[in-house]
């Protein structure tokens, strides 16, 4: 068997910057198992496997995989596939079927390569806890406890679809010198994926509005965590200074890295509550290649 593939930069619309991803196109007939060992075989933080979709108005299913396991809802994968499927089918909006729900994307061609896509999220940012440990927080991102805490946002735990602790620290000069801890990280960040997600805002800054670093799930430090961001628009909407009306961010991360990813946040709030958000950014296709699985 053998199955098409392409490489992809995203979060960037400059080649060997931002995440990468894997984009097997047309992957109808793989098991599990399968799809899990193609993951492993990649070895980057997430791939995705586009199938013929269940509903005939979508564009595609979309499964996405870690080297260690599947995930209902990721950012960067998300925009890639969109960005894959809006490339191929010439389409202005495309609808992906994913574990954690279906989720039209809008495209925007900027060549042949690449492209932008931005999409409203299909759950909604939720509360899962408050992190109240700050000792444990600071012990485990080898920073001061006063170091904790950002213009009145506090840590806690959020959930978009994927569980994040998400923590605020001082400014971007804590935010670059963290050090992992591991013997207490999980711990401290106990619950689901033992993932936090640690930013500032960035006044300083004129690109960009906040700024983050991505621990765990596996995969050490990550470059550009959209799932991670999404939870986080809970946290900014709660202490947001409007009742009703939209806010726009830009979000660095991955500059620690030498990956830098741009991520467009976006909410709106009616009469206090929280009605929608999405994120966005741009990718471009870097490779291709064929998996030769045997007969």
């Amino acid at each position: 068997m053998k199955l098409n593939y392409l490489l992809l930069d995203v979060f960037t619309r400059e080649r060997l910057k931002g995440n990468q991803l894997a984009v097997v196109t047309k992957a109808d007939g793989l098991l599990d198992g399968e799809m899990q060992a193609i993951a492993r075989e990649f070895n980057l933080s997430e791939t995705v496997f586009l199938l013929k979709p269940e509903g005939e108005r979508n564009t595609s299913a979309v499964r996405i995989f870690t080297p260690h396991e599947e995930l209902p809802f990721a950012g960067h994968p998300t925009i890639g596939a969109a960005v894959v499927l809006g490339l191929q089918r010439k389409a202005s909006a495309v609808r992906m079927e994913e574990k954690v729900g279906l989720i039209t994307a809008l495209f925007d061609k900027a060549d042949k390569r690449s492209g932008e896509a931005r999409f409203a999220l299909p759950r909604l940012p939720a509360r899962i806890a408050d992190l109240n440990d700050r000792l444990g927080i600071a012990q485990a991102l080898g920073i001061e406890v006063d170091e904790i805490g950002c213009a009145g946002y506090l840590p806690a735990v959020f959930s978009a679809g994927v569980t994040f602790h998400l923590v605020p620290v001082r400014d971007a000069a804590v935010l670059r010198r963290i050090t992992v801890n591991r013997a207490i990280w999980d711990k401290v960040f106990h619950h689901d994926h033992t993932s936090a997600y640690v930013f500032t805002l960035t006044p300083e800054e004129a690109d960009n509005d906040l700024a983050a670093r991505m621990f765990g799930m596996g995969v050490g430090e990550d470059p550009g965590t959209g799932s991670a961001a999404a939870a986080l628009i809970g946290l900014l909407a709660e202490q947001a200074q409007l009742a009703t009306g939209q806010a726009d961010f830009v979000l660095r991360q991955g500059v620690e890295m030498g990956r830098p990813c741009r991520i467009a946040l976006q909410f709106r709030k009616e009469d206090d509550v929280l009605v929608h958000g999405s994120i966005g950014g741009h990718a471009v296709i870097v490779g291709e290649g064929i998996l030769d699985l045997g007969d």
